[in-house]
C-alpha cells in the first residue's frame, strides 16, 4: 500500500487491542510482568505476528475466526491451525503468496530476499509491521484483513484509505464496468493518446457512450481518476474483495457470468471451455484446490505484468451438478 507507514499502523493496532485497559493493566493480563504494552506501541519492542495473534485471544478476539472470513472459502489447513503458532503464521503467508516469486515480494515490501524467504519457511518470525507488509504485498487486501480484527475507526492512520476503499467498492457495486474502465485508462494504447478522446474506451471494451461517460463521472468524484494535462490520470486502483458482503459479491460474479455469456453467443474472441465429468470426492477436492491455486497464481502474474496493453476478464467456475454433492 502506497506510503502507508507499517510502524505506525502496527502501533495503533496494538493500542486499539488494549482497548480502555491502561498499559500496566494489559500487561499485566498478557502475563508479562514488565510493561510490554509500552515497548510495543512505542515501537521499541515490536511482537512477533504470533505474539500478536495470542495477545489478540487473550483479550476475547477471535483471531481464527477473522482469518477464515478474511479466506472465506477455508483451506483445509487452516482448520485446525493455531495461529500463536510462528509455523501457522509462515504457512498463512506462504498460501497468500501463491506463486508471487520472492523478489517481487520484497520489491513490494521493502525487505530483503533473505528476510522475506525466511519467514515464508518459518525459519523467522515477521513482527508485526513486517507481517502487516506481508499480509499486504500477498493478497494485496491488508485493510479487510485488519478491519476483521480491530475496529477501523480506532485506527486514524486507516481513516482515508478506508473511506476511499468503501467508495470504491460502492462505485462497482453500482457500476460493475467501472475497474474495466479505469484499467483501460493505464493502457499503453490510451497513454499514447495525445489528450483525452471522449468514445475512446466505449468503443474498446464495447460499452456504450453513457456508460463510459458514468464510469467516469463516478471516477472522478471518488478521486480515482484525476486530469494530467490534456488525458486522464489514474491516482490509485482499490483491490475489491466482495467476501465480507456475500450478496454484493453475487451479484458481481452474476453480472460478469452475464458479460461472458454475451460475449459467447456474439462470438466474440476469447477462450470459453467446459467439461461434464464424474470424479471421486477425494479428486474433486483436489480439483477445487487446483482450481483455488490457479486463481492465486493468476492474481499474482496479473500483480507483476508489465507493460499494461489489454483489459481482460477471468471467469472461473468449478461446481458439483450432482444434487446431493458434498461440498
Amino acid at each position: 500500500m502506497d506510503s502507508l507507514d507499517f510502524e505506525v499502523l502496527a502501533a495503533q493496532i496494538l493500542r486499539s487491542l488494549r482497548g480502555q485497559r491502561s498499559q500496566v493493566g494489559f500487561s499485566r493480563r498478557l502475563k508479562y510482568k514488565s510493561n510490554v504494552a509500552y515497548l510495543w506501541e512505542s515501537g521499541r519492542n515490536w511482537p512477533k505476528a504470533s505474539v500478536f495473534f495470542w495477545a489478540a485471544s487473550r483479550v476475547g478476539i477471535d483471531a481464527h475466526d477473522a482469518v477464515e472470513r478474511f479466506y472465506g472459502d477455508v483451506p483445509k489447513w487452516l482448520v485446525n491451525a493455531d495461529l500463536s503458532d510462528s509455523q501457522s503464521v509462515a504457512r498463512l503467508l506462504e498460501d497468500l503468496r501463491g506463486d508471487t516469486p520472492i523478489q517481487e515480494l520484497s520489491s513490494r515490501t521493502e525487505r530483503s530476499r533473505y528476510a522475506v524467504a525466511r519467514w515464508l519457511k518459518g525459519d523467522a518470525a515477521p513482527r508485526l509491521p513486517d507481517f502487516l507488509r506481508m499480509i499486504d504485498a500477498t493478497s494485496q487486501r491488508l485493510l479487510d484483513f485488519v478491519a476483521l480484527l480491530v475496529d477501523i475507526d480506532t485506527l486514524p492512520i486507516l481513516e482515508e484509505p478506508w473511506r476511499e476503499l468503501q467508495a470504491a467498492k460502492d462505485l462497482v457495486a453500482r457500476i460493475p464496468w467501472a475497474p474495466a474502465v479505469l484499467l483501460a485508462l493505464q493502457t499503453e494504447d490510451y497513454l499514447a493518446l495525445k489528450r483525452h478522446e471522449p468514445g475512446w474506451i466505449a468503443a474498446r471494451l464495447g460499452l456504450p457512450i453513457e456508460v463510459e461517460d458514468e464510469c467516469m463521472d463516478l471516477l472522478r468524484a471518488s478521486g480515482q481518476v484525476r486530469p494530467s494535462g490534456k488525458r486522464l490520470r489514474v491516482v490509485r486502483i482499490q483491490s475489491i474483495d466482495t467476501r465480507a458482503d456475500p450478496s454484493a459479491g453475487r451479484k458481481l460474479r452474476e453480472w460478469w457470468a452475464r458479460v461472458g455469456l454475451d460475449y459467447i453467443r456474439d462470438e466474440r474472441p476469447g477462450l470459453f471451455s467446459f467439461n461434464v465429468f464424474s470424479v471421486s470426492q477425494v479428486d474433486y477436492e483436489r480439483l477445487q484446490e487446483m482450481h483455488r491455486s490457479y486463481y492465486r497464481s493468476m492474481r499474482a502474474l496479473i500483480a507483476a505484468s508489465s507493460p499494461e496493453q489489454r483489459v481482460v476478464a477471468a471467469n472461473v467456475q468449478l461446481f458439483p451438478l450432482d444434487m446431493n454433492a458434498k461440498a
